[in-house]
This record gives C-alpha cells, sequence and structure tokens, in this order.
C-alpha cells in the first residue's frame, strides 16, 4: 500500500491518513522527522539532514536485517526521499516507509529531527499537527452579505455549501417603503444574520469545528448577540475585511487561534487538576502505559518535549525505559504507542508546552468511572 502524500506548504494530513498510518504492523517500518524551512523546494541543507537521517535507518536496516527484507524497504524510502528532495516545504517533513506501505507529509509544525526503525510508524508530530493547527471554520460577514471558509493552517477555501456565500435580499428594504409598520434598517439586519445563522448551523452540524469570526464589531456583535452557533467560537477578528483577500486574513486568524489553543490547554489542565482530586488520573509513562490498557481513558496530557525510548514486556502491559535506543527490542518512542493506544480506546490527546506536566513526570492520564 502506498499512500504517498505531496500536501502544499502549510498543509495538514488527514485524519484517515494518519489513522492508516497508525494501523500498519510490520517490521521494519522506517520514520524520519526533518525541521524544514518553508520553500519552493527542499534547500540544500534541510536534503542534507534528510539524507543524514536515511542513512542512519539505512545503516540499522543493513546491520540487522537481510538484504531481502531490508532492499524493498531502502528502495522506498531513496524514491520518497527523491520526491521529497525536489517538491515544496512547510515546517516540518515526515517521511514513511515500510515494506507495503510509503508516505511523504509535509507539515506546517517543526519537529524534532530523528530516525525510527520500530514495528510501527511514529506518528505523533502528525497528531500534534493537528492539534496545533486544526481545522477551523471563517465566517466573514458584514450587514449584507457573508462568505464561509474552510481553513486548516494558513490555508483558507470556500466550504463546499450552495448555502454561502449568502447576500441579504436588497428587495427586502425597496419592499418596506412606504409602509406604516415598516422594518428598521437593524431589524433586517438581524433577519440576515439569523438566516447566514442557521444556514452556519446546518454546516456545523455536518462538519464540527472551531468557528472564527470576522467582521467589524459592531456586526461581530450583532451577530453573537443573536447566534446560536457559537458555542465552539474561537474567537474575531475585527475589521471590515468582507472583501479582503483570503490570504490577508490568516495572520491575524492565527493569532485568534492561538488564543484558542492556549485556552484549550488550559481547560485541559483544568480537567487534569478536577479529575487528580477524584483519584482518577495516572501519572508517568509506566503508570500510564499499564492504565490505558487496563482502564477506559478519558484524555491523556502530554509534554510537547517527552520522549520515552523503553521496551516493552511480553505480555504488553509493562514499560521499562531503555537507553539503548538502536536496539532491534527497544521502541524509539514509547509516546508514541501510548497515544495511539489512547486515541484507539476512545480517549483525546491534549499536548502542553514543555515544563507545565513537571508534577506528573511528563505525561498524564485520565481514566474514565
Amino acid at each position: 500500500m502506498t499512500m504517498t502524500t505531496t500536501t502544499g506548504i502549510g498543509m495538514i494530513p488527514a485524519p484517515a491518513q494518519i489513522t492508516a498510518l497508525q494501523q500498519v504492523r510490520e517490521y521494519p517500518a522506517v520514520s524520519l522527522l526533518l525541521s524544514t524551512n518553508p520553500a519552493a523546494e527542499l534547500t540544500r541543507a534541510d536534503a542534507l539532514r534528510m539524507e543524514g537521517l536515511a542513512a542512519e535507518a539505512v545503516q540499522r536496516l543493513r546491520s540487522e536485517l537481510q538484504p531481502a527484507v531490508a532492499d524493498p524497504v531502502i528502495g522506498r524510502l531513496h524514491r520518497l526521499i527523491d520526491q521529497a528532495r525536489h517538491g515544496p516545504t512547510g515546517l516540518g517533513l515526515a517521511v514513511y516507509a515500510s515494506a507495503g506501505t510509503g508516505a511523504l507529509i509535509r507539515l506546517p509544525i517543526g519537529v524534532r529531527d530523528r530516525t525510527v526503525v520500530d514495528p510501527t510508524f511514529a506518528t505523533r508530530d502528525l497528531i500534534r499537527a493537528l492539534h496545533r493547527t486544526p481545522r477551523h471554520l471563517v465566517l466573514t460577514l458584514n450587514t449584507g452579505h457573508a462568505r464561509l471558509l474552510e481553513a486548516a493552517a494558513d490555508t483558507l477555501l470556500p466550504a463546499l455549501t450552495s448555502a454561502f456565500p449568502m447576500s441579504a435580499d436588497p428587495r427586502a428594504a425597496s419592499r418596506s417603503r412606504g409602509r406604516a409598520d415598516r422594518p428598521t434598517r437593524e431589524t433586517l439586519t438581524s433577519d440576515f444574520y439569523r438566516q447566514v445563522d442557521a444556514a452556519l448551523g446546518v454546516y456545523l452540524r455536518l462538519h464540527p469545528a472551531p468557528l472564527v469570526l470576522v467582521g467589524d464589531e459592531r456586526a461581530a456583535a450583532a451577530f453573537k448577540r443573536l447566534s446560536v452557533n457559537c458555542q465552539r467560537l474561537a474567537g474575531t477578528v475585527t475589521g471590515n475585511l468582507t472583501a479582503t483577500p483570503t490570504a490577508k486574513l490568516t495572520t491575524r486568524i492565527r493569532t485568534v487561534l492561538d488564543g484558542y489553543l492556549h485556552r484549550r490547554q488550559d481547560e485541559a489542565l483544568a480537567l487534569l487538576q478536577q479529575r487528580t482530586a477524584a483519584g482518577r488520573v495516572t501519572s508517568g509513562m509506566p503508570a500510564a502505559w499499564q492504565a490505558a490498557r487496563t482502564r477506559r481513558p478519558e484524555m491523556l496530557v502530554v509534554d510537547d518535549s517527552l520522549y520515552y525510548p523503553a521496551r516493552l514486556s511480553d505480555d504488553g502491559d509493562t514499560l521499562t525505559p531503555a537507553t539503548d535506543i538502536d536496539h532491534p527490542d527497544v521502541i524509539d518512542d514509547a509516546v508514541d504507542e501510548l497515544i495511539e493506544l489512547v486515541l484507539a480506546r476512545g480517549g483525546w490527546i491534549a499536548f502542553t508546552t514543555p515544563g507545565v506536566l513537571v508534577d506528573h513526570q511528563g505525561v498524564a492520564l485520565v481514566t474514565r468511572r
């Protein structure tokens, strides 16, 4: 199965693609993770670092495996490296190669450079990309016009719905002229906003996502007063920006999303504190791993900087930290495996800035009752 992905700069992997990569179980599965400089083509310096990471993988495969097993993986890896060398780059690059699977994914976030050879692919940075640059909706509006945009990272595209763009009916005001009970301009504007909100609600039910509202202060305030679909409002970008090219909106929208993500971290930490008081939190990698296998996980909170090479017991229940990371028996980063386990068992993931989880040894698992 080849899943080579050549997403453009700033794109993020699709959840279905991450799931497919997480389902791969075959040794060797090679993962190369590399921070890159955004450019139309991979820079020479980045290419040299990528080739160095690939050389580490090839050396390990050659030393551990017979040529009949190593060669198909090495061949696929070299083809992906060549493809990456000639394509555009974002802030990070992920290369995945096994005998049956290959994927090249350009990321909108930086990563820690590393080579991983395990029975599974290292997908942690893909999940981080989804967490740090979540898909969101952008609604731009003024008193007479509204657009709805689908957004991920710095990409803004019109939402796939015939309801938008939406314009107020200019005949409504003219039809009311001369009537004693004619509606005011404010009433007509409110009616238009209700139509926009109804269409937005339909779209959100089918495609739930955080929302960023773009409009001048008066329009944004009026819409929020009457809207019934702002439960996941990430924030507001003020200004009369309805006619502004979408590319110019991204910087201001990114600032709003950064604030939203910080609030999500705060919400996760508040939930962690609440569950700690209730005795439903397990801290540290070995304990969190065992709890994730034997209990129902609700949330896993992980320090962004935590990496944990480890050995897994024969029964799969016990993790033991390891320092000989290149040994075939060692999982290069058990945090990846724990994240996948929690997701597979119905929990959700929250990443935190380095140092926040020092009292939990960098990782805490919240379990359900």
